[in-house]
């Protein structure tokens, strides 16, 4: 049997760990507060510790509560009592076979959006980034996989995703609403609240 050809989760959790390694744990992030330290132990835990996984769970409903506060509590354990190399290097090998986000239908879509998103928080905090072009492959699992997202920022107005790279492609959630148009990848930043960074016209 042939090897099944590397994932979207596979190549941008590889390219992240580059890039963690690079920089090392004092770089700026997208996410207010983190810097690459912070965000290479919080996917060190979520890739490992499913304990944390309800936090994460209720954060992403814009809920704080003891759930996320433990979450956080093991991100900061990891951080604060392991060399970054290692938790880099932890980020590179990926969540143990036994755990839920090593399971294949849960890495297509919530390892696809998470390696995603989090590259880019890193690549477009740095000086003089530029945006990335995919190849077609790639932004169509970004687009499958951004399903979650989309539905939560339509909320109750609605929404329109429409692909920029391929004519006559939307996604249409709810009834009216904004129209986004845009590459996936910008699209799912977008809609996972980066718009200050999402390269999307917006009608």
């Amino acid at each position: 049997m042939a090897p099944s050809s590397p994932t979207v989760a596979d190549s941008e959790r590889t390219a992240l760990a580059d890039l963690l390694g690079k920089l090392g744990p004092d770089a700026p992030t997208c996410c207010e507060g983190w810097t690459t330290a912070h965000l290479a132990a919080h996917l060190v835990v979520r890739d490992n510790r499913p304990d944390a996984l309800p936090g994460y769970g209720v954060e992403q409903l814009g809920v704080a509560q003891p759930l996320s506060a433990w979450s956080h509590r093991l991100e900061d354990r990891l951080r604060e009592s392991t060399p970054f190399r290692e938790v880099v290097d932890r980020v590179r090998s990926g969540p143990a076979p036994w755990s839920p986000m090593a399971w294949p239908p849960v890495a297509r879509i919530l390892n696809t959006t998470e390696y995603a998103i989090h590259h880019e928080d890193v690549r477009r905090a740095q000086p003089g980034w530029t945006a990335r072009t995919l190849p077609r492959a790639e932004q169509d699992q970004i687009w499958t996989a951004l399903e979650l997202f989309a539905r939560r920022a339509a909320g109750r107005r609605g929404l329109v995703l429409r692909r920029s790279d391929v004519p006559g492609v939307e996604k249409r959630y709810g009834a009216g609403g904004r129209t986004v148009e845009g590459e996936p990848l910008e699209l799912l930043l977008w809609v996972s609240g980066r718009r200050d960074i999402a390269r999307v016209d917006v009608g």
